[in-house]
């Protein structure tokens, strides 16, 4: 092996690199990448099956079968050039980095504190055995794992997370979709602004560049006696234009009989109830009212206003994309138990006067325009004037996200809910949830409008809970 080039570092690439992200072998720049030969065993167990993880794991497969396709075994044990990226694998592709296999026995140096013949020590071994071999480069071990870039710290191996996926470097810095303007904002602004009404929405127009480099749709909120709320709503060459949001907390403005109680659910129902937003992301912690607003919005637009045919519920289900079961029914019926969210809001939502029979004709016209479905068979699929919500978000993969908003069709919007603290998928963090990329990716496009929640209106009982539990 043609390893130790000045300047070069070698990374150790852990099966669970290459499950998470199959272009993993072209992130790593003019550095050399090794993969153990039970990294390559371990690929060959996962590759069964329609879970996103298989998926991975066949284009992981490829990925390997084109680099090395045609060449001999000297020139593999060489090092195979790789290109800068996962789709230009051409001959002409600049050559950064080399990829090396395993391809000879090497020694076993593992200390007698790690006994067994695991694969976890096995990877370990081989990194043990190229940094006795290769003293003069820096060999690092890659790994979603904790546990194993525990180990790997224990016995003097150097090791790292996965960080190309991350959305940001820091979740502090997600956009959080609202910012508090100064108090003298009129002031400040009063020679360079121009106000006028239309259609019963007052707008304004900031002359000049961007003041505060705002976003499209991004909510705009000053307090005191000269307070307002309103969003930015485009850039008209230099100049910006702001529109008063409408004021959802009072009962004649109520959405499906629901107000708004706090100032971050008027700017949601501001963004749901408007069709010229494409795709919405709601952030919040339990409480705070995600799903009801997301419901009750859906259910104006779908019933009262005929914007959209029908209302499709979907959740990620833990794990995602795996088969749902052998639950006896439809689809419909196997995703029922993770819907307990939909139902216990649907009760709020359809407090119908007439008693019995008031009740059982509401949830007959419900059931017919709301429909659940699993994410399990999203694929090829276009929806067509739907109102689509994801709940529970933060549990998909930036490439499974990409997967679901792709599906929307012509007059549909998409509404995704969902907590980064509460992420139940292995090898996600907050910064590298789907969720989190989307909004990131998003926030800079005139369709789409974000904001994160951040008061719990569930009740005394859980406000209390959360603060002092």
């Amino acid at each position: 092996m043609n390893i130790g080039h000045p300047g070069r570092r070698l990374f150790i690439l852990d099966t669970n690199v290459l499950m998470h992200d199959p272009t993993a072998i072209f992130r790593f720049h003019e550095h050399d990448i090794f993969l153990p030969m039970m990294v390559l065993e371990e690929l060959d167990q996962g590759k069964k099956g329609m879970s996103e993880v298989a998926r991975n794991v066949r284009q992981t497969s490829r990925f390997l079968d084109e680099l090395i396709a045609g060449l001999s075994k000297q020139e593999i044990d060489a090092g195979l050039p790789l290109p800068s990226s996962g789709k230009g694998q051409s001959e002409s592709s600049t050559a950064r980095g080399h990829l090396f296999f395993q391809t000879e026995t090497l020694p076993r140096l593992l200390p007698e504190s790690l006994p067994g013949n695991t694969p976890d020590n096995n990877i370990l071994g081989a990194a043990l055995a190229l940094q006795e071999k290769f003293p003069q480069t820096r060999v690092t071990l890659v790994s979603k794992d904790i546990n194993l870039r525990i180990k790997a710290a224990l016995i003097g191996i150097r090791a790292e997370d996965y960080f190309n996926d991350q959305a940001l470097d820091d979740v502090s810095l997600l956009y959080s979709g609202e910012e508090a303007v100064a108090a003298d904002f009129w002031e400040a602004h009063s020679r360079d602004i121009d106000s006028w009404q239309q259609s019963g929405r007052t707008f304004y127009r900031l002359k000049g560049a961007n003041p505060d480099n705002w976003y499209p749709n991004q909510c705009l909120f000053m307090e005191g006696e000269k307070g307002f709320e309103a969003m930015v709503k485009r850039q008209d060459g230099e100049d910006t234009i702001i529109e008063m949001t409408i004021d959802y907390r009072s009962q004649k403005q109520s959405v499906w009989g629901i107000s708004a109680r706090n100032r971050e659910q008027n700017f949601a129902l501001n963004m749901l109830m408007d069709p010229d937003l494409d795709f919405v992301t709601l952030l919040g912690t339990a409480g705070t009212g995600k799903t009801l607003l997301a419901l009750a919005a859906g259910l104006a637009q779908t019933l009262d206003r005929n914007l959209y045919r029908d209302i499709i519920m979907t959740r990620a289900t833990v794990p995602v994309g795996e088969d749902i079961g052998f639950l006896p029914g439809t689809e419909e019926e196997k995703m029922t138990p993770w819907m307990g969210a939909l139902m216990d809001n649907l009760e709020v939502l359809t407090k119908t006067e007439g008693g019995e029979w008031g009740r059982a004709a509401t949830d007959d016209l419900l059931r017919a325009r709301i429909h659940v479905r699993s994410l399990s068979f999203m694929r090829g699929r276009t929806f067509l004037n739907k109102y689509i919500i994801l709940d529970e978000a933060q549990n998909l993969t930036p490439k499974q996200i990409k997967t679901l908003i792709t599906r929307a069709g012509p007059g549909s919007k998409i509404v995704c809910l969902g907590n980064i603290g509460q992420i139940d998928t292995p090898y996600l963090t907050e910064t590298t949830s789907g969720l989190t990329y989307a909004v990131d990716r998003f926030k800079n496009w005139q369709h789409s409008g974000h904001i994160t929640l951040l008061r719990g209106e569930r009740s005394r009982l859980a406000d209390f809970a959360s603060e002092t539990l």
